[in-house]
């Protein structure tokens, strides 16, 4: 929001400007930080450009219309820094778990273990990574019949 009253960005016209493009954001605004004022009563002489431009200047980040310049999505408005925070906590708590029940636990009971999938975040694909590890051995046969079959010879020459 902070280009939008820039030096130079018009005075009343870039205030006139800004209200036909966030109008609405605006007014939403004004009804939930500024009860009993309305926009009307700019156009009524009650209200001056000036007490209109130090409202819109000091509104919070989470306002409509903060959200209305930046053009985001309500998903990624839902996802403020201090949720971005917290949800990387909780992976890498998740993911210290899973690492030392991994490394102190009874392999065989441990072995099938996947690692926990991270919190979902918007804007960010979650990939689902195909392993190009060859496992042999245990309960699938011989680890040497397979590295056989892979390499394309026989185990026992």
């Amino acid at each position: 929001m902070a280009e939008a009253f820039r030096p130079g960005a018009g005075g009343i016209g870039g205030l006139h400007r800004f209200l036909e493009e966030h109008g609405e954001a605006v007014e939403w605004d004004m009804a939930r930080y500024w009860p009993g004022r309305s926009l009307l009563e700019l156009y009524r002489g009650t209200l001056s450009w000036r007490e209109l431009r130090v409202f819109l200047r000091f509104l919070p980040n989470d306002s409509a219309t903060a959200r209305a310049v930046r053009g985001s999505t309500p998903e990624e408005d839902e996802w403020s820094l201090d949720r971005q925070l917290l949800a990387s906590v909780v992976d890498a708590v998740r993911e210290n778990t899973f690492a030392t029940v991994r490394l102190g636990g009874d392999p065989k009971k441990t072995a099938r273990l996947k690692p926990p999938e991270p919190i979902a975040r918007p804007g960010v694909e979650t990939r689902k990574q195909k392993s190009n590890v060859i496992r042999f051995g245990g309960r699938h046969g011989s680890g040497a019949d397979k590295l056989a079959g892979v390499l394309g010879g026989a185990a026992n020459q």
